[in-house]
């Protein structure tokens, strides 16, 4: 039995007018008269199509146009050319049907009522969606006590500190019990249990409610927890698209050796860069296709007690990633 792909997004494209003038007051004035306008191109033909019950990282520098390709497919945003499809609707029609299987969270977004309890502005959106009482019910006391959160419910919103306001946030944004969750930065400016915290109710849910996830973070502690495939963009421009395991493989040169030998003061540079040393565990950073013979030559000629090999981290990888956004598009074959 094969299912159709819940989001299908076909050489999707963002152009936005953006006024432009000189600074001072002749060329303010003259700006009344004849107003000068820039096309910036937020999202540029970008294609993907991801599965049902996929948790999908959406990585991207500031600016390289993953908000506006999170609000074209919620629906908020017209796009100037493509074709975005979610759960086989069109999103900018905004369709009821539509509105009532997706969700947007933003990071540095409040849809919660300020000056009363988070409780009352979650039935508020039970009005909004309609949804049954018993229903809303069970919904919002499974969310609350996934999150921990059974006393704080009843605090008015604006006394939350920042973590707890989003965690009331996200269960406002899934009372409806989304099939689609559009996932921006919800762990901004959160310490780091929080976060940890967030990342795991996200997994519990997706596990539980087999709910298809768009995920943008800058936090790259978010997606290895989470995400199994990324899509990459930068200047609104798709640079790959795979599993996360692939996107390492592919844009990392190096390992790092981690070995621990019987005695300290040992000089291992002839084996590879000398990144750290901690009296008698050495850091060595090799190219990734020395690693195997590194390793070997070490347990060969040394005493070693202990002996650790690990990738390139995440975040250096995505960083050389951005590095390359000005070549030729790479996708996963």
């Amino acid at each position: 039995m094969t299912t159709s792909p819940v989001i299908q997004v076909n050489q999707l494209c963002k152009t936005f007018q953006v006024p432009e003038r000189e600074e001072g007051l002749k060329a303010a004035l003259r700006s009344l008269v004849r107003r000068r306008t820039k096309d910036v191109h937020a999202v540029q033909e970008i294609s993907f199509q991801i599965e049902p019950g996929e948790v999908v990282g959406f990585l991207g520098p500031n600016g390289a146009g993953k908000t506006t390709t999170l609000k074209m497919l919620a629906g908020l945003l017209y796009p100037t050319s493509g074709e975005g499809k979610v759960l086989g609707y069109t999103p900018n029609r905004r369709e009821k049907a539509f509105l009532r299987q997706i969700t947007l969270v933003m990071g540095n977004r409040n849809q919660l009522v300020w000056d009363i309890p988070a409780l009352d502005s979650f039935d508020l959106n039970r009005a909004v969606y309609q949804i049954p009482r018993p229903q809303f019910k069970q919904t919002r006391d499974e969310l609350i006590e996934m999150l921990g959160v059974q006393e704080l419910a009843h605090k008015p919103v604006r006394n939350l500190s920042l973590g707890e306001r989003m965690k009331m946030e996200i269960i406002g944004s899934l009372l409806h019990s989304p099939q689609v969750l559009f996932l921006d930065e919800p762990t901004i400016g959160l310490d780091v249990t929080m976060q940890r915290r967030l990342r795991q109710f996200i997994a519990d849910y997706n596990r539980r409610t087999g709910a298809t996830v768009l995920l943008t973070s800058h936090y790259m502690a978010d997606v290895e927890a989470l995400c199994r495939r990324v899509i990459v963009i930068h200047h609104g421009k798709l640079l790959f698209d795979g599993a996360l395991s692939d996107l390492v493989r592919r844009f990392s040169s190096y390992k790092t050796i981690g070995v621990t030998l019987d005695k300290s003061g040992l000089d291992l540079a002839a084996y590879g860069e000398v990144i750290a040393v901690d009296q008698e565990r050495v850091t060595l950073r090799v190219p990734q296709a020395n690693a195997s013979q590194v390793t070997a030559t070490l347990l060969a000629n040394y005493q070693v007690d202990d002996l650790t090999v690990e990738d390139t981290p995440i975040d250096d990888v995505i960083e050389k990633v951005f590095a390359q956004g000005e070549r030729p598009s790479v996708e996963a074959a």
